[in-house]
This record gives C-alpha cells, structure tokens and sequence, in this order.
C-alpha cells in the first residue's frame, strides 16, 4: 500500500504540475513517459523517501459519469467513460447525449497549468483503458468517479496484471487514495494494514462505506474466453 499511495502522490504532483490543455501549456510527455524517469521515481519510493502533496477538499463520488467496456464477436475492443460532472442540461436535436459543464475543474490560481483561460479545454480524470499483453488486447477497464477514477482504475489493473485476479474480483477488492499526504481507504482494509502505515508516519483516513474509489468496470480476455467484472459498489452489470 505505501509503494502504491507514494505512486498516485507522484502522478498527482506531475498533473498539478504538467498537464493542462496542450494549446496552452507545453506538457513534457517524453518525460513523464520515459522509463528513466519511472525509475527514479521508483528508486525514490523504495529508498522511503515520502513525497509531499497538499490536500485539498476530494470531490464526491459522481453518479453523473457512465462507464461501457465492451468486446465484440470479432475482438474489436471499446473503453468509454462519459462523464457529465456537472450536467450542462443541453442536448443537442438528434445527438441524444447530454454536454457536460466542468468548468470548475479548472484551478482558479493563474500561471498553472489547469489554470482557467478563454478557449481552453479542462483536464480530466476520466481514463477509459485498453492494456495489451503482447500485440493483443487484454483488459478493457474504466470507471465514473471523479477525480478518483485513476486511482480505482490502477487497482484494479494491479489485481489483474500483478495477481492474476479474475476480472469481478479484480474490480471488487478493497481500494484505497492517496491524492495528498494523507491515504484514503475503504473499510474493507484492516486495522491492522492501516496501523502499520501509521507508525511509519501516514496520516489514514477511514471510510465507513465498504466500497469506494471509483466505480470500476472491466474486461479480461483469456485464452478460456472473456471475463466480465462490475464494481458491485453501482448498478452496473456484466452480459454475455
């Protein structure tokens, strides 16, 4: 859990720092790409080096945002997250959708990155994924959840790809956050886990709801044929 929670404080540190709306702001993707600096980064969580984020009030779990993880008869793959964040209310005649009106996902701070301008896209957390093992696609995953879904999305990638985990039980074990100093966990982790963390010196702050980080849905393609998981947290639903 800490090689985790100091791996989603470094990501936060570079999207506050780096990624904004590349008509405005020269995001530095080499580098933040680059197996150097994953490795640095890693030498860095292993030697105990604690990173430091501020915190600032985490927003609620959004039930406007849809997820759809699809595989066709033929293996053609779809990831996509639909996020309405605040609804607009327009629809335009003949599209059938609803816009969404994120603008206060801009930071009203001048001079950074996600900093509100004229003509400017917002970021967003939303990250519909295809994993490939080899030239093949693997998982199919994505998830609704605000600024949490990265975090419930990496988990659940992490029981499948370094577990082994079934798909269901790959969305639905136990998660946890850490987009500050402080580690966010559901209450499904042990006492005991968050204990251990403490008295290494992080502050955890407990959930009472069983399931949360986001709302994960995914599939695994395997040799025995397709995996279907939905975070059993929503009304979602896996189908044949």
């Amino acid at each position: 859990m800490r090689t985790v929670a100091e791996a989603m404080k470094y990501a936060t540190i570079d999207k506050n720092r780096f990624v904004g709306d590349p008509a405005f702001v020269d995001v530095p993707s080499d580098r933040l790409l680059s197996r150097d600096y994953a490795q640095d980064l890693a030498e860095r969580i292993k030697d105990g080096e604690v990173s430091e984020v501020p915190r600032f009030d985490p927003a609620g779990q959004c039930r406007d945002t849809t997820q759809i993880s699809i595989v066709d008869g033929g293996g053609m793959c779809v990831s996509m997250t639909h996020s309405l964040g605040m609804p607009s209310g327009v629809v335009t005649d003949g599209l059938g959708f609803m816009y969404n009106g994120c603008m206060g996902v801009f930071d009203p701070r001048p001079g950074l990155a996600g900093s509100i301008a004229p003509g400017k896209a917002r970021f967003s957390s939303i990250c519909p994924s295809i994993i490939f093992k080899g030239d093949a696609p693997y998982v199919v995953i994505g998830a609704p959840g605000a600024t949490q879904i990265a975090m419930g999305v990496l988990q659940a990638a992490l029981n499948v790809l370094d577990f082994d985990c079934p798909m269901f039980e790959a969305v639905a074990r136990p998660r946890f956050s850490a987009t500050s100093n402080a580690i966010d966990v559901t209450n499904r982790i042990p006492f005991f886990v968050t204990a251990a963390l403490e008295r290494e010196g992080y502050e955890v702050i407990r959930n009472p709801r069983s399931y949360g980080i986001a709302w994960v849905h995914g599939i695994r393609i395997t040799q025995d044929g397709l995996e279907g998981g939905a975070d059993p947290a929503t009304d979602g639903m896996a189908l044949p």
